[in-house]
């Protein structure tokens, strides 16, 4: 092996030792950061839905609501973002001439680059306004279904899991967008002219080669996405209203809080170890959670590959 290839390939693999390293050493900061909060809490830190850390020597404190919202906002920007984002992906890579497939693609990308206090004060100052007539009627017109019943925060429907659902979907578009056209994009040419020479129609292409091979890789980015929507802070802390004297009862017109904006909203209590410690073992289980969201995306995406 020649020097260059062999110092090429100590730096390439320190530099993946180093990253594991770090990933380990955040773990281990976490935990050991978080046990005397944990040691300290007077209820079941699981399964627990209130949070009292206000006094060290009387700390009560659960994760259940945190959870609960964390998931189902994830769940509802996701339900909403996958669609659309295969449906801009296939326009992309399947219909759009070259000239406006490549600025509409960039414009996609954009979206990445916008801060995510941006989409919070755009989503409670411009979008729930807009929406809320939309909501209102959603909310009154179904609300025998559980999931569409008044929330914990009625009567107000802005700043809900339904608001911040959508919001969050707008956030994780160019993500999971991007890893799918890039997929889709790699669809073999012999198999989409060979579909095209036996008479198959352009959406017969579709459903028959790109789909088929792509599919992994768009659940792949899809959990990727997830990921990006569970760590997910600032516009979520800017947009869902905290209830009083209510747990979260899984309406999307339901408030609350996530792990990250509970961590954000709270952080005058960090001058207190203890306190501290709550948030960092919410923000342990943050970890993961998102931990093993992209260990199951990479997981999809190599079992294809092979």
């Amino acid at each position: 092996m020649r020097a260059g290839d062999r110092i090429f390939q100590n730096l390439t693999t320190g530099a993946g030792i180093f990253v594991v390293a770090l990933i380990a050493l955040i773990g281990i900061f976490l935990v050991v950061q978080a046990i005397p909060a944990l040691k300290a809490d007077k209820v079941n830190f699981l399964f627990n839905h209130g949070w009292s850390t206000n006094d060290p020597a009387n700390m009560a404190f659960g994760i259940a609501d945190l959870a609960e919202v964390t998931v189902a906002t994830s769940l509802v920007a996701l339900v909403i973002a996958m669609p659309i984002s295969l449906g801009i992906a296939l326009f992309l890579t399947q219909y759009a001439p070259a000239k406006l497939a490549r600025p509409f693609a960039y414009v996609v990308d954009l979206l990445a680059a916008v801060p995510s206090i941006i989409f919070g004060l755009w989503g409670i100052l411009v979008f729930a306004p807009t929406i809320e007539p939309f909501s209102e009627w959603v909310n009154s017109t179904f609300s025998w279904i559980p999931i569409l019943a008044p929330g914990n925060i009625a009567p107000n429907v802005r700043g809900t899991i339904f608001t911040a659902g959508i919001v969050l979907a707008v956030m994780i578009l160019p993500i999971i967008t991007s890893l799918t056209r890039e997929v889709f994009e790699r669809t073999p040419t012999a198999q989409v002219e060979g579909a095209l020479a036996l008479g198959a129609t352009r959406w017969e292409v579709i459903r028959t080669t790109v789909l088929p091979f792509g599919k992994a890789g768009f659940v792949g980015a899809s959990m990727l996405g997830l990921g990006r929507a569970l760590g997910e802070t600032i516009a979520l802390a800017v947009i869902l209203l905290i209830p009083q004297g209510r747990n979260f009862d899984w309406s999307l017109f339901d408030g609350g809080a996530t792990f990250a904006s509970k961590i954000a909203q709270n952080y005058s209590e960090f001058n207190n170890p203890t306190s501290a410690g709550a948030y960092i073992a919410a923000g342990l289980v943050l970890f993961v959670l998102t931990f093993l969201v992209n260990f199951a995306a990479r997981a999809i995406v190599g079992k294809k590959g092979e």
